[in-house]
């Protein structure tokens, strides 16, 4: 397959590397990912400033594959390689594997997620990685588990799909097994902690997690079990409950 990887925790990343590794000898490997650390940006895209566009060459030449670092957002990122650097489309878009969980609410921050998004939105199959920070697995492990299972994690039929994939801090029985769930609901607790620096007034953004739906279908719970979590994204944010009762009006 012609897999485009990409991320948010920039180029130089190791998650993104290891995937390069677990994948480049079965597989066509292209990679553009942003320059710099980008967490956090969800689907952000640079709109005026002109984005630049350089070729990893160091990458390129330890894996014999096509890297290209951007200097923008991870959505500019892979929304940039498809529509105005790839000869040929990707068959498969791959961002990770992040420096952290991806899990409930935080899906919708997650520039991780944002990315591979990009991928959903022009038609082309997608995942998102994440990694716990906790985790016993290495990258590598996560990767080498991921292409060990790709064939395995791909829908039988041909729609195309949106997967985010999460790794949990160890895994059950010591072996990869898959739960497929739904998004929980995360929020943290005193997520601003205030100081003042010569008269300035600065938050910095931190927190204690608080889980209010970790119920056994959720993506927290399988993670918390040790499984791997996968849940099928989709970008359609109608509320179908609510629009159905006034159309019933």
């Amino acid at each position: 397959m012609r897999i485009l990887l990409t991320n948010d925790d920039g180029i130089k990343a190791p998650g993104i590397e290891a995937l390069v590794r677990a994948l480049h000898k079965e597989h066509e490997i292209i990679v553009a990912a942003p320059m710099v650390q980008q967490s956090g940006m969800s689907n952000a895209l640079t709109i005026g400033p002109p984005i630049e566009v350089a070729r990893d060459t160091e990458m390129e030449s330890r894996y014999g594959i096509e890297a290209w670092a951007i200097g923008g957002t991870p959505a500019d990122s892979a929304k940039l390689y498809i529509e105005a650097l790839a000869g040929t489309a990707p068959d498969l878009v791959v961002s990770g594997i992040n420096h952290g969980a991806n899990l409930a609410t935080d899906v919708i921050y997650s520039g991780t997620v944002g990315a591979a998004m990009e991928g959903y939105f022009h038609d082309i199959p997608s995942f998102a990685l994440s990694l716990d920070v906790h985790s016993e697995l290495s990258y590598d492990d996560a990767a080498a588990i991921f292409a060990r299972d790709l064939e395995k994690l791909l829908p039988d039929t041909d729609k195309v799909f949106l997967y985010n994939v999460n790794y949990p801090v160890f895994l059950k029985d010591g072996e990869a097994q898959y739960v497929f769930g739904r998004q929980g609901k995360r929020d943290y607790i005193n997520a601003f902690s205030r100081e003042e620096r010569d008269g300035r007034v600065f938050y910095t953004m931190a927190g204690e997690v608080y889980d209010s739906d970790k119920g056994s279908a959720t993506d927290i719970y399988a993670t918390e079990q040790g499984y791997i979590s996968v849940t099928p994204l989709v970008t359609d944010l109608t509320d179908y409950v609510e629009l159905d009762r006034r159309l019933e009006k």
